[in-house]
């Protein structure tokens, strides 16, 4: 599988994940606080999953060292990252 690097300026370290462009160049430069870890976990285990009428894919999970729910955002395959974002809007409910 290939990955794209992309360079998150404000904290000085590389993020290996498959990223659109808008992810690299646009969400990273606005929200240079996210990390690598938190979104291969979301990914990973998510605790919402959910097809957008666009084929997209939202991933959410919760991110303690925030204390924030955030929504990952994919293209259709699952993997390639285009948004990433703490979700004001989320409430988890067991089922």
């Amino acid at each position: 599988m290939r990955r794209d690097v992309a360079y998150n300026v404000s904290n000085n370290y590389f993020i290996i994940v498959k990223a659109t462009r808008y992810f690299r160049e646009q969400v990273l430069t606005k929200r240079s606080y996210l990390k690598e870890e938190w979104i291969l976990e979301i990914l990973s285990n998510p605790l919402k999953k959910e097809i957008q009428q666009d084929d997209r894919i939202r991933f959410w999970g919760f991110v303690d060292e925030i204390k924030k729910y955030l929504r990952v955002v994919t293209l259709s395959d699952g993997e390639t990252v285009h948004n990433a974002f703490p979700d004001r809007n989320f409430e988890w409910r067991e089922k």
